[in-house]
């Protein structure tokens, strides 16, 4: 599953819908230093199950660069910011 063990602690952030289905705005999660993106929206997803429905539409930013989900890897740093972007309606 992951790389390696060593952990850092994450802000993770949540926008429009994410938010309402996380039923939060954002919070600390302790996540493997290195992991790859499919495997942080697993983590993600595990504490805040309903984010499931909103995966095909959704973005991660890790330090503010969006990353697809897949088996990329990355080297998060402590304190770093992960966002979870849905699709923005607008007109």
């Amino acid at each position: 599953m992951y790389l390696n063990t060593r952990t850092q602690i994450v802000t993770v952030l949540y926008f429009a819908k994410s938010s309402e289905l996380a039923g939060t705005r954002q919070e600390l999660l302790t996540l493997p230093e290195q992991l790859t993106s499919l495997e942080l929206w697993h983590a993600i997803v595990q504490r805040h199950p309903r984010l499931e429905s909103i995966r095909g539409q959704t973005v991660l930013a890790v330090g503010q660069q969006y990353v697809e989900l897949g088996q990329q890897v990355m080297c998060l740093r402590h304190g770093e910011e992960v966002a979870v972007v849905p699709p923005l309606s607008g007109g």
